[in-house]
């Protein structure tokens, strides 16, 4: 097998970064990761607020957060109100291929940055902005603001108490939005050897990953409620169960036929001919008397021994695991370790794939 050709096909490629936390930055990441030469420019004194975001305890002198979509960047302290930086980066930009901003238009405009001047000074520059809400709009994004604005906190965690995904996912899909958009200007850049501006907010990316439960709205005039890990067109499908050994585990039965294949593994092959379990939609219907009837078989096995049955019988099933026995199973993961300003970072390589 040849070796894998991602992380060399941008390795002309010349992305400056003036975004900041975490979507534009991802952006920068993945473009790093393919082989850029990304330059991440920030403030000499306080630069990206996320170098202060440590959690509990925390000693690193580079923060966790930070380093996790900013390795493998190059970084450049300038202060863009001083005339000398502006004149620094306007050599930069002059050179380079990508630009990547999250600047509200107010601040843009004060340094100069403004979506309309950098057209003007550098028609072949693929300006990649992020926004918040709008392009028009000053409000500051910050996550749980925007999962609960763009319905996601209604959804999640139970009726009495809302939960906000533990990662900022909302950033992470504007980034891959950015990212799309900006491999489509690099293609037409190709052709025509002109810039483009791609640009994307960070509501409108969380409303378009509603998918399904904004359809269940608009089409059956479902309003989505929480509850939790289960979902609301499928059974048993979120459902967890404790195991002999104290592990849990969650089903993801998407069909009947799935269905008959977990029950023979469960030893009871019988239950298929109960009405309130027969089919997927009388068993969203009986859902909380399926999962009573399936609690205590659960616990007569370790959770090692019903996955490996899941595996061979091909039923969908997860293990519940902690980042420690996910992040320290070597081989599942690949990780970046690289030096950011003199330190020793690691981080996730977030592309994955593999071109051959």
């Amino acid at each position: 097998m040849k070796e894998s050709l991602h992380h060399h096909f941008f390795k002309d490629l010349l992305v400056v970064e003036l975004a900041s936390v975490l979507a534009g930055p991802s952006v920068g990441k993945f473009f790093a990761e393919c082989g850029a030469h990304v330059i991440k420019v920030e403030h000499p004194v306080n630069g990206d607020v996320t170098r202060s975001w440590k959690v509990e305890g925390e000693t690193n002198a580079i923060s966790a957060y930070y380093a996790s979509v900013n390795a493998g960047k190059e970084i450049l302290r300038l202060d863009l109100s001083s005339s000398d930086s502006k004149r620094q980066l306007a050599d930069l930009l002059m050179k380079a291929d990508i630009v990547l901003m999250n600047f509200r238009n107010e601040s843009a405009k004060k340094l100069g940055l403004s979506i309309e001047e950098l057209r003007t000074n550098y028609p072949s520059l693929i300006i990649g902005q992020i926004d918040a809400f709008d392009s028009n709009s000053n409000r500051p994004a910050y996550d749980i603001v925007l999962q609960a604005e763009a319905g996601y906190l209604s959804m999640c965690g139970s009726k009495d108490s809302p939960a906000r995904l533990p990662v900022a996912f909302i950033d992470i899909l504007a980034g891959h939005q950015l990212k799309e958009g900006i491999l489509m200007g690099l293609l037409n850049k190709s052709k025509t050897n002109q810039g483009c501006v791609v640009r994307v907010n960070l509501l409108d990316s969380a409303i378009g990953a509603l998918m399904n439960q904004a359809s269940n709205y608009l089409m059956a005039n479902y309003l989505a409620q929480p509850m939790g890990t289960l979902h609301p067109n499928i059974a048993p499908y979120g459902e967890y169960f404790e195991c002999l050994d104290r592990k849990r585990l969650v089903l993801a039965i998407g069909n009947d036929k799935q269905f008959r294949k977990l029950l023979d593994s469960l030893g009871i092959p019988q239950l298929i001919d109960d009405q309130r379990f027969c089919h997927n939609i009388v068993r969203v219907d009986n859902r909380n008397k399926l999962k009573e009837i399936l609690e205590p078989i659960f616990k007569t096995r370790n959770r090692k021994m019903w996955m490996e049955s899941f595996v061979e019988n091909d039923i969908p099933a997860g293990a519940i695991l902690n980042l420690q026995e996910v992040l320290d199973n070597e081989g599942r993961f690949l990780v970046n370790t690289d030096l950011i300003e003199g330190f020793a970072v690691r981080s996730v390589q977030t592309v994955n794939l593999r071109i051959y």
